[in-house]
């Protein structure tokens, strides 16, 4: 059967991409569904194809916050591809849409058949540890406009569409901050003529806006991918 691919997939020999899909089960990513849990064991891997997923840290008991972004361009439970079978973090799904999912015990099985996913997954390693790494360091130092630009633009990518479903709410629970800066950013990016937002649904309008506004993690970001998933 051939489903839609996953940029990862997508990157396997043919052979190996056939092996992997064969496994495969289609499903649907339902908005805010909690896809695995911090520190608990690892039920299932997810290739998202058009949905994407939100890797959330959680300390003591502060709510938590928004530290990685999942989507066509990589997957959910690559720590398994260093043996470790517990979640790292808290993974919820951000934006509706499909994924290929499979059960930890035949993915690890498959992995170990595969010295060319093993390779794939290693490199999505990196580039997911700097974009955690870049997290961190922009909640610290950069202000909010630029980092709902850059969560803006990172979301559409993952969400191949110009529109997708956020509150500010959520917004806010995302990137750590309180909802009246969120509101404030965004009024100023509508003003603008950059974004559209209405009962909880934003259309981006004019992309090279948010760009020229995004912090420079997002263009790390994208130098990483490049680099090194293409």
């Amino acid at each position: 059967m051939t489903f839609p691919e996953n940029h990862l997939i997508e990157l396997l020999p043919r052979k190996e991409r056939k092996s992997l899909l064969a496994i495969c089960e289609p499903i649907e990513l339902v908005l805010s569904e909690v896809l695995c849990e911090r520190d608990q064991p690892t039920r299932h891997v997810y290739f998202p194809i058009n949905g994407f997923i939100s890797l959330i840290t959680q300390i003591d008991h502060h709510p938590g916050m928004e530290v990685g972004m999942v989507g066509r361009e990589g997957m959910l439970g690559a720590q398994l591809a260093l043996g470790v079978l517990k979640a790292p973090l808290h993974a919820v799904v951000q934006g509706s849409g499909s994924a290929l999912r499979i059960a930890t015990k035949v993915f690890l099985s498959e992995l170990g058949n595969s010295p060319a996913l093993q390779r794939g997954l290693n490199r999505y390693l990196y580039v997911l540890m700097a974009q955690l790494a870049a997290s961190a360091a922009c909640l610290r130092f950069h202000q909010i406009g630029p980092r709902l630009a850059r969560w803006l633009l990172m979301s559409q990518d993952r969400a191949h569409s110009d529109q997708f479903h956020v509150t500010h709410e959520f917004l806010a629970y995302m990137m750590g901050v309180r909802r009246v800066g969120i509101t404030a950013a965004a009024g100023n990016f509508q003003r603008n003529g950059w974004i559209e937002y209405h009962r909880g649904e934003i259309k981006v309008l004019n992309r090279s806006g948010l760009e020229a506004t995004a912090c420079g993690c997002y263009a790390a970001d994208q130098r990483a991918y490049a680099e090194l998933l293409t």
